[in-house]
């Protein structure tokens, strides 16, 4: 579903992302990890436009999208989940789930798929976003995220600050969604069990390169834990 060649990209005279290369297939989970500051962000920005790459090439399905706006990305089937949740605080809920859906016919209803994966959101639908917790806030940028039915989803560092509960309510809607085989998941993580976990596939990222790679039953043996702390 998503092949990345070659990625290239520079702030002013840093060399951020070093020739990041893989592939992200229909119904895996393909877990980034690294240490702060290695390139893992830029990298999803990357991937959704947010920044514009110096050279290489990001394709979807058969389209190259490597120079497509955000928007034009979204389009063609790209969910983004920031780092930091980034919701609208002073909207609600079914006014962020509506902004997810943006590109679809202003008639369309909320799917209701979205509150099977997220019951909370349901009982919180007029409430303001940013009277949510943490962990709330975190299902409502995912499920706002899906709202359009992206083909690839792009989540970055979910578990960031959010209770252990709520950490294991993601993963199984993490995992749920990959098995239906629909979409394909690329998932940057800090968070080592959560990350070898879900993995299907997993890179680890050091100094903007692709270090280490493989799949995630490998972690353990490979010590991919190790590679994270040094």
């Amino acid at each position: 579903m998503l092949k990345v060649d070659q990625l290239h990209q520079y702030y002013g005279g840093s060399h951020i992302l070093r020739g990041v290369s893989f592939e992200a297939a229909l119904g895996e989970v393909t877990v980034v990890l690294g240490r702060n500051g290695v390139g893992k962000t830029t990298l999803l920005k990357s991937l959704m436009g947010v920044v514009p790459v110096k050279s290489g090439q990001v394709t979807l399905g058969s389209t190259n999208i490597t120079h497509d706006t955000p928007y034009e990305r979204v389009r063609r089937g790209v969910g983004y989940v920031p780092q930091g949740r980034e919701i609208f605080g002073r909207l609600t809920v079914e006014d962020n789930l509506r902004m997810g859906m943006a590109t679809r016919p202003g008639s369309e209803p909320i799917p209701a798929e979205l509150f099977e994966l997220f019951p909370v959101l349901k009982q919180m639908l007029q409430r303001r976003g940013g009277d949510l917790s943490g962990g709330q806030q975190q299902q409502l940028a995912i499920a706002r995220a899906l709202a359009a039915g992206p083909k690839l989803l792009i989540l970055d560092e979910p578990t960031e600050g959010i209770q252990p509960s709520i950490i294991k309510d993601i993963g199984r809607v993490i995992r749920m969604l990959a098995d239906r085989k629909t979409m394909a998941i690329v998932l940057v993580e800090q968070y080592y069990d959560f990350a070898a976990e879900l993995a299907d596939q997993y890179l680890v990222m050091e100094r903007g390169e692709v270090i280490a790679q493989g799949r995630g039953h490998e972690m353990e043996s490979r010590g991919v834990r190790d590679m994270m702390s040094i």
